[in-house]
């Protein structure tokens, strides 16, 4: 008996009571952040598995040993103080 009650009542719904429940400008702020929240959270997922995919595209290709040139191996530790 309820579950043709709930049909029913979906069903008889006309444009007027649909354009009642219209959102306030709160609301409409809300949805439009999630929205952008979303969009920026699927754009970092992409971003993501592009990098787990190839991994050694992201890297550049000089180590750091090749950017140090007055030290010598080891000599790291005199260098810092």
């Amino acid at each position: 008996m309820s579950s043709s009650y709930c049909s029913n009542a979906s069903a008889s719904m006309s444009v007027s009571e649909v354009s009642a429940f219209s959102l306030t400008l709160e609301q409409k702020t809300g949805f439009a952040f999630v929205g952008i929240l979303c969009v920026f959270l699927g754009l970092l997922i992409i971003r993501c598995f592009k990098i787990l995919l190839d991994p050694y595209s992201s890297m550049p290709s000089s180590t750091w040993e090749d950017e140090v040139e007055g030290l010598d191996k080891g000599t790291f530790e005199y260098a810092l103080a």
